[in-house]
């Protein structure tokens, strides 16, 4: 594998982590990715699930925001970084992330791409765009090598 970011590891901003519990769809199917492959990992810091913490009890309650946090903490690859900075991009920047899903309009536009690419190498997209484009099987030879033998894990359990 090449320098740079690791192709199998993303963040999910806090928005994503929430709409994955709350709603489902693309959000669901892309934190599904990490769920049902042991060699892809979903990186985010304290302060990232703090976020999504927040946005489940507004949206639900504090017991299943509660709850949800215990189950991401299992699943997520814990990474730090200074206060203050955005969780999001600073867990992609710190936890050698390739990839950041986000609905947020602002991390999508061309012209914070391109200010972020003279930081950090990371593709910004939404859950959509990435369940789309991240494709497993091939990417299994680069990051993992070999055959790839399918999903190891089943994402609901």
């Amino acid at each position: 594998m090449s320098d740079g970011p690791n192709p199998a590891r993303f963040v999910a901003d806090a928005d994503v982590l929430a709409a994955d519990l709350l709603v489902g769809g693309p959000a669901r199917d892309a934190l599904d990715i990490a769920r049902a492959h042991d060699w892809v990992t979903l990186v985010a810091s304290d302060a990232l699930l703090e976020d999504a913490t927040a946005v489940i009890t507004d949206c639900a309650d504090a017991d299943l925001a509660a709850d949800w946090r215990e189950t991401v903490d299992d699943l997520r690859e814990p990474v730090s970084h200074p206060a203050g900075d955005h969780p999001a991009l600073a867990a992609a920047y710190n936890g050698d992330a390739r990839h950041l899903l986000t609905f947020d309009e602002n991390l999508q536009s061309a012209q914070t791409g391109a200010t972020l690419q003279k930081y950090v190498d990371v593709s910004v997209r939404e859950p959509r765009a990435f369940v789309t484009l991240f494709d497993p099987e091939s990417l299994y030879e680069v990051v993992v090598g070999g055959e790839y033998p399918g999903p190891d894990r089943d994402p609901r359990a």
